[in-house]
């Protein structure tokens, strides 16, 4: 027998020099990121001494975005120019350079409108990013040797696995920055003041276009490459997609509980555990330290169901929230922190391997650009709710009420889980879809192909 699928099925993102790449602009645009966003906050507390404009600066930058992304990310694929997505990045230097020169001339209206615009460019690109991995995960498959001897059918769950393991390999460098770049961020704001740890970013975002100048996103539409047709397109596959919408409409539930957490964390671990900011460093740490073994255990189980992994994910930093609740000092908190990053660690690349699963290639990154715009949404929902649950009650009630909404919310992903199997129809990544008469389709999660 010949041994392409074995050549195939050891396909590796690190086997391929532009997901190499991608990955490497990817790591160094999130930790400049990451240096940022601390930076950015701090200043903004520093100059106005006030909460509200920290939150302000936070929906700013995450929540009005979602409502333009979408749209952003049609346009760009609709774009024949070439270097759309560098042209992103190079737009977020430029932001965040007047944004290191406004913290000298302090004024907060036009910090949150920079925010916003940044936060815009950011988020599109994120999922135009997700979108450019998945693609060269796929043609990485179809350029192997002996590919065009094989079945339709096998190259395909070859391909399927391939942007797994792509998008296992993009959440480890997530994951590895999101333990290093706060840190980075306290020490470069703690030397060099908040402006030069924008300027940081600013190299970040420019190094990271640099590496991403030749890649072009442009995707034909055979709906016609208006924004709104791409838009329709879209919208037209979530609508005759039942399980892909109700995924994301449990998945969002669930982000609205687990994203509550955020305000919850700091008066839990000063006023409820009295540990002060060292003991909610170690805390954030340890959810870190949990989050980069949640990626390795995701890119080790490449057999796993996608659907499960999702709700096991997400069950564990439900979980995670109610240790919170129950911990009578700070080591048993740590310790649930532990479960919680682990939890995180494998949701984010199990929703994204799903979505790209269920979504035909072509839709790709108008899918990631819903997704991205539906986590900032439930971003903007679920920080007032967790401050409203501190205000009415306490840290431990507050957490005791997202663990229980989010496990729950988990529960009904496994319960999607376990309905039936097929991806979405390919063609052609780079081509328009072939008309074809519409009809009702069973739909269901797809299963894994059996091990060789």
């Amino acid at each position: 027998m010949s041994s392409t699928p074995t050549a195939l099925a050891t396909t590796t993102p690190l086997g391929s020099p532009r997901l190499r790449r991608i990955l490497a602009a990817y790591t160094v645009n999130r930790l400049g990121t990451w240096i940022g966003v601390v930076a950015l906050m701090l200043a903004v507390f520093d100059h106005t001494h006030s909460a509200p404009a920290v939150a302000a600066l936070l929906l700013a930058g995450q929540a009005l975005p979602a409502f333009v992304v979408p749209a952003v990310v049609a346009r760009v694929e609709a774009s024949r120019r070439g270097s759309e997505l560098s042209g992103l990045y190079f737009f977020e230097a430029v932001a965040t350079a007047l944004l290191a020169v406004l913290l000298w001339h302090f004024w907060l209206p036009a910090v949150l409108l920079l925010a916003a615009l940044d936060g815009t460019a950011a988020l599109a690109a994120s999922a135009l990013l997700r979108a450019e991995v998945a693609r060269a995960a796929r043609e990485q498959v179809e350029a192997q040797p002996g590919s065009a001897t094989r079945t339709s059918e096998s190259l395909e769950n070859e391909a399927h696995e391939a942007e797994r393991k792509a998008n296992a390999a993009l959440n480890v460098c997530f994951s590895a920055t999101f333990v290093l770049g706060p840190v980075l961020a306290g020490i470069v704001v703690a030397g060099a003041g908040a402006p030069a740890a924008l300027f940081i970013d600013v190299g970040s975002f420019v190094a990271c276009g640099a590496l991403l100048i030749d890649l072009h996103s442009h995707i034909e539409e055979v709906e016609g490459n208006s924004v709104r047709a791409r838009l329709r397109a879209a919208r037209q596959h979530i609508d005759e997609a039942p399980l892909l919408r109700g995924l994301l409409l449990v998945y969002a539930v669930a982000l609205v509980f687990l994203e509550a957490a955020a305000p919850i964390e700091v008066t839990y671990a000063k006023v409820t555990l009295l540990v002060g900011d060292r003991g909610f460093g170690l805390l954030l740490g340890t959810w870190g330290l949990g989050a980069v073994l949640g990626s390795l255990i995701f890119a080790r189980s490449m057999r796993r169901p996608l659907g499960a992994m999702l709700g096991a994910g997400s069950f564990a930093i439900g979980l995670a929230y109610l240790g919170f609740a129950a911990a009578p000092s700070l080591i048993f908190a740590c310790m649930a922190a532990l479960v919680g990053g682990i939890g995180n660690g494998v949701e984010v690349p199990s929703l994204m391997s799903l979505v790209q699963r269920l979504t035909p290639p072509r839709l790709h990154g108008r899918l990631m650009g819903a997704v991205e715009s539906l986590g900032a949404l439930c971003i903007a929902i679920g920080l007032p709710l967790g401050g409203m649950l501190v205000a009415l009650s306490s840290p431990r009630m507050a957490f005791l009420v997202v663990g229980l909404g989010g496990t729950v919310a988990s529960v009904a992903l496994f319960r999607l889980s376990v309905r039936g199997v097929s991806p979405a129809p390919v063609g052609d990544a780079n081509s328009p879809p072939t008309a074809s008469p519409k009809r009702p389709h069973k739909e269901s999660l797809p299963r894994e192909p059996a091990p060789k």
